[in-house]
């Protein structure tokens, strides 16, 4: 195991419960549904030149499939070790020294209604020589509603406000320009918020950014089983079934093309079925 300190520990420690309390309430909308679907989980150790399995760190990939959620994957881990140089020149503070430390929690969700929106979230805590917070949560429905969009929005915009008048508008900007896909012409999802850089260099910077990334992973947590329960008993037909599946098709290039979160998993030895376990069960290409 990786030795951490305490700044290392402490969002170590709240990811992990994070995921749990996140895990429980998916588990109970499946109940809802009168599904007995749990999540099943997987742990891992990272897997790099010239360490024993676990000295690198690792983690546990949590994987839900039930009656609303068709696939969700819920995932922490905690690694530790040296980025490979020309990888280390891209990563904000490990151009010079390439060692990095990086804890977090990431999230995907395909639902089997397509009437209930997709989701994405992920908060992480990063160490080179510098310390800082990224991340973020947004909204992929294949099929939009502006109640839902709304309401994802007006949450984030809650959670975003004791930190700055802007910081909402700021970083919803981010999320917009993040998530689209350029071969396309086409944003991803309605969007949400995206983060990166968030500095933790002294004490007082990591509480305010480590409160932040807390705030955010609240409002996900509020808002986004609301959603879920307002849309997962409509009706829907075979049309927008297959609606659905091309929208993931559209989802999946994204996420092997574009997405950051994957090219740093496959690039610092991380588990291959927990980065890639973003991609829907089922996706079509018209």
């Amino acid at each position: 195991m990786i030795s951490l300190d305490p700044q290392q520990q402490a969002t170590r420690t709240w990811f992990e419960s994070l995921r749990d309390r996140i895990c429980a309430e998916f588990e109970a909308i499946e109940a809802e549904a009168g599904s007995d679907a749990r999540f099943a989980y997987t742990p891992w150790d990272r897997e790099a030149d010239g360490l024993d399995p676990g000295a690198g760190g690792g983690g546990v990939r949590g994987v839900l499939t039930g009656e609303v959620f068709e696939k969700v994957g819920v995932n922490v881990s905690t690694v530790g070790g040296q980025f490979a140089p020309d990888f280390a020149q891209s990563i904000h503070g490990a151009a010079e020294d390439p060692s990095f430390f990086a804890t977090g929690i990431s999230l995907v969700a395909h639902m089997k209604n397509p009437h209930v929106p997709a989701v994405h979230m992920n908060t992480r805590f990063l160490v080179t020589t510098k310390r800082w917070f990224g991340g973020g949560a947004d909204l992929n429905p294949p099929i939009p509603y502006a109640e839902d969009t709304d309401a994802f929005h007006a949450r984030l915009r809650a959670a975003c406000a004791p930190f700055g008048p802007d910081v909402y508008e700021r970083y919803a900007k981010w999320a917009d320009d993040y998530f689209y896909i350029p071969h396309r012409g086409v944003h991803r999802g309605v969007g949400g918020i995206f983060y990166d850089h968030l500095e933790a260099g002294d004490d007082a910077e990591f509480d305010r950014s480590f409160q932040f990334t807390q705030a955010v992973g609240e409002a996900f947590l509020d808002i986004f089983p609301q959603i879920v329960r307002r849309r997962m008993n409509q009706p829907f037909t075979d049309a927008e079934r297959e609606e659905q599946l091309i929208w993931r098709g559209r989802y999946a290039e994204f996420n092997l093309v574009y997405d950051r979160g994957t090219l740093f998993g496959l690039k610092t030895g991380g588990n291959i079925d927990a980065i890639l376990m973003s991609l829907p069960p089922l996706a079509k290409w018209s």
